[in-house]
């Protein structure tokens, strides 16, 4: 890399690091301070947006905790693109980094900064110039107002998700997204107000038939499908292999090395529902200049058609319009994208076998009746990381995709990303309030 460059990332603005670790109290206070910011620009509309203008992209809403029309409508968008990207180049062997090497760390995670606001520029850019994101009018000085005020309002999130990771709970990614599922699930399942005979909400709406004598039982749909998303991730979240292990110095002393199931957890799902986002912004651009290769995007009366068809939420299984083949096909996109984006995370996150023997025989573990070998360790966990990394991305993939043909409130995705969220969320909580009430335990920990 340039050096030019890295001097650059280098001096890259950041949010500071504290100087002590925060307490729960003030981990609580952070997240609760940029949750509100978040909402707050989530409900202010662009100055200059034509807001009779039709969503194309209320299907991704959700996992991309957007809010079409307001300072929120690239959401996270372009963080996690470029967190795919960097991956790629991380993973394809073109840029390298030594992770453990604090130089390295400061120049990767300014790079993916630099990108994300990269990506926030351009896609603010090309949804306002295919006209995806109309201007009042159609006026000049509208559309560049309405690209100022996304890429201020991108950066501005770019660095709430840096507030969050350094002083909150979880990340500011995580929290958005817990921040959009939960409010979609408010306001489509229970919302009471009506914009016609009945209200919107589907479970009033439901009470509403039941009252009037022809009750709808489809609208039950979408919280079963819900229901059972959420059963089957919290069951799936205890599943796990354990591995005897023993500390090398005192052989008597023996515990247990546990894999989860879902071991590269669901950040790939995030992964490939964004790739998916992108193609479809993509067939829009393309379309836009005249150059119709992936197909047609649809709109709200029209369907979409060509390569794009397939990277897109098809109409749940109780519409009149649910097409099987597409129903299929999608789903063999999403698992198959979920599986490539857990592999790859399991090898940039050093979770692979080899990095995770290495870490375990540096802290003097081995496996009981061996000899202390990093390589006996690692032949025995990979027995096991391989096939979990595939299953367990195979089955969140599946689970996404059936909660999109379902119609499951909060969206397949949503769902499997807000429990994951929520139970590394409770983690970090248990912990902090472990180190508060045994203050040894800091210095254990080297802090």
């Amino acid at each position: 890399m340039n050096k030019l460059f890295e001097n650059f990332l280098l001096n890259l603005p950041e949010v500071k690091s504290p100087e002590r670790r925060p307490s729960l109290r003030t981990k609580f206070k952070w997240t609760i301070i940029v949750l509100l910011l978040y909402f707050i620009m989530a409900n202010i509309m662009l100055y200059g947006f034509d807001r009779t203008a039709e969503n194309y992209f209320k299907n991704i809403q959700v996992i991309l905790a957007s809010k079409f029309g307001t300072l929120m409508t690239l959401g996270i968008g372009p963080i996690v693109t470029a967190s795919i990207v960097l991956q790629l180049l991380v993973g394809g062997k073109i840029l390298k980094f030594d992770l453990t090497n604090p130089r390295d760390r400061i120049i990767f995670n300014n790079l993916q900064k630099f990108l994300a606001i990269v990506f926030t520029i351009f896609e603010a850019t090309v949804l306002v110039v295919t006209n995806a994101l109309p201007a009042e009018g159609g006026r000049l000085d509208y559309k560049i107002l309405i690209i100022l005020q996304l890429t201020l309002a991108g950066i501005l999130l770019i660095y709430l998700d840096e507030v969050v990771t350094k002083y909150g709970i979880g990340s500011g990614v995580g929290l958005f997204i817990l921040g959009s599922v939960s409010q979609e699930i408010a306001w489509r399942g229970f919302n009471p107000f009506s914009t016609g005979e009945a209200p919107d909400g589907l479970f009033p709406r439901f009470i509403y038939t039941l009252i009037k004598g022809y009750p709808d039982f489809l609208l039950i749909i979408p919280f079963i499908a819900m229901l059972i998303i959420l059963l089957i991730v919290i069951y799936l979240e205890g599943v796990r292999i354990e591995i005897p292990i023993a500390y090398g110095r005192f052989m008597g002393y023996k515990t247990r090395f546990p894999i989860k199931f879902i071991y590269a957890s669901v950040i790939p799902v995030i992964f490939a529902s964004i790739l998916m986002a992108n193609v479809q912004l993509w067939a829009r651009i393309l379309e836009r200049i005249g150059y119709p290769i992936l197909g047609h995007p649809g709109t709200g009366t029209t369907e979409p058609t060509g390569i794009v068809k397939y990277f897109t939420i098809p109409a749940p299984i109780y519409s009149a319009n649910f097409d099987p083949i597409h129903a299929i096909v999608y789903s063999i996109i999403l698992i198959t994208l979920a599986i490539i984006f857990s592999i790859f995370w399991v090898e940039l996150t050093n979770m692979n076998a080899k990095a995770v023997a290495m870490q375990l025989r540096q802290y003097g573990f081995t496996l009981p009746g061996f000899r202390p070998d990093t390589r006996v360790l690692e032949q025995r966990l990979q027995m096991y990381i391989p096939v979990v990394t595939v299953l367990g991305g195979a089955t969140v993939g599946f689970l996404a995709a059936f909660g999109d043909i379902t119609g499951a409130l909060g969206g397949g995705t949503g769902l499997l990303l807000s429990v994951g969220i929520l139970h590394r969320m409770y983690e970090e909580i248990a912990s902090e309030k472990a180190l508060e009430m045994y203050p040894m335990l800091r210095r254990i920990i080297g802090e």
